[in-house]
């Protein structure tokens, strides 16, 4: 089997969850690759371990990048709110450097409710992360971001929010177990507007602790699933918290093409009753 580099990330806002690694880039996912850190230019066999080492006058870069187009929709029916549908398409790229990676993400939503519609950019985010493989099994990423406001609002009250964030992922033959935190430093002012009938509303914002946790398989060496929960504050003070269970899929296409999809159903009324997305993306 020629080397095939396959990786993504996890593409909801707060919680890339490495639904999939592949540090040694063999194409085989280290959940089941059996021979890790395998030089970048050998063919692997179906367990990851070298058959034929090539003979070539150059090396290959330890740098690559992708980039990653996507179709999304989220919808709202609170027993206060008419039904709202919300649809988005992103852009993402990604800058990888051995253990090291940098990302940068921004979508164009547009907003259809009752009497209601809204359009424009939602919050542009850039990251950097960082990868140590503690075992051949366990490992942890760290990471930290920043949100920039190019989310326009009438109040004008938008500023930089701040994100950090852990993930750990134990692989177990096809299986990996994976869990996250993230910590978001909201900077938004806080406001309080009148409606045309006098009634003062208040808009109160906090710093959120966000949680996830869940299992992944791998049912072929190009198609990977995994399910999880996952709960995070509310932005506002006094609300419940956001809980979703999610399911998650990728599919490698080929050497340069992969796809992702995702779903997320509300547990909660802060939450979105349905959430759905749908990437496309490409390998450098």
């Amino acid at each position: 089997m020629k080397k095939i580099i396959l990786f993504t990330m996890l593409s909801l806002l707060s919680t890339g969850l490495l639904a999939y690694s592949d540090a040694d880039m063999d194409g085989v996912a280290d959940s089941v690759d059996k021979c890790p850190n395998t030089p970048l230019m050998d063919l692997v066999d179906i367990n990851g371990c070298t058959k034929k080492k090539l003979n070539v006058s150059h090396t290959k870069s330890n740098s690559h990048a992708d980039i990653i187009v996507g179709a999304n929709y989220s919808g709202s029916n609170f027993a206060s709110l008419n039904q709202t549908d919300t649809y988005s398409s992103s852009l993402q790229v990604d800058y990888y450097y051995k253990d090291f990676s940098l990302q940068a993400s921004t979508s164009y939503y547009k907003t259809d409710g009752h009497a209601y519609s809204e359009n424009g950019m939602n919050d542009t985010f850039v990251g950097a992360a960082y990868n140590i493989k503690l075992t051949k099994y366990l490992l942890v990423r760290v990471g930290a971001g920043a949100s920039l406001p190019t989310y326009k609002t009438s109040l004008n009250n938008n500023n930089t929010d701040y994100t950090g964030s852990l993930n750990v992922s134990y692989a177990l033959a096809k299986t990996n177990i994976f869990a996250g935190y993230s910590y978001t430093l909201n900077n938004d002012d806080d406001v309080s507007v009148k409606d045309s009938l006098g009634n003062v509303y208040d808009y109160r914002y906090q710093d959120t602790n966000a949680y996830s946790a869940g299992m992944g398989y791998y049912l072929t060496n190009s198609l990977y699933m995994s399910a999880a929960y996952n709960q995070s504050n509310s932005i506002y003070k006094g609300y419940e918290d956001v809980k979703t269970a999610s399911l998650y899929g990728y599919k490698s296409i080929d050497k340069n093409w992969f796809m992702t999809f995702f779903y997320a159903y509300g547990l909660s009324n802060t939450a979105s009753d349905h959430a759905a997305s749908i990437k496309l993306g490409y390998y450098f």
